[in-house]
């Protein structure tokens, strides 16, 4: 069992920056992706972006250059740099560890751009 927990989420005014994070814990051996997605209000969740095979990223197209993932040492902490951040990025932000091709999904955190 994974257990997945993201940090960091809050209100920032447009423009403003926020980091998150995420840790897995539990048995995080053998876990071969960890990524960020978000769901806004009234919309389905999609990928922000993702660890893909070895050290390589993906983005979504909304967030390139202003977005970026990293990870600690240990690989099972992840975190997301938003800078520039606009009002349609609000939404609940989820991070996902992948285990021997099962997903474990943390609760959310939300953050909210407005002025």
């Amino acid at each position: 069992q994974v257990h997945v927990v993201e940090s960091g989420g809050g209100l920032v005014q447009p423009g403003g920056s926020l980091r998150l994070s995420c840790a897995a814990s539990g048995d995080i051996s053998s876990i071969n992706l960890m990524g960020w997605y978000r769901r806004a209000p009234g919309a389905q969740r999609e990928l922000v972006a993702t660890f893909t095979s070895g050290d390589n990223t993906n983005y979504a197209d909304s967030v390139k250059g202003r977005f970026t993932i990293s990870r600690a040492n240990a690989k099972n902490t992840v975190y997301l740099q938003m800078n520039s951040l606009k009002p349609e990025d609000t939404a609940v932000y989820f991070c996902k560890a992948i285990r021997f091709g099962l997903s474990y999904w943390g609760q959310g955190t939300q953050v909210t751009v407005s002025s």
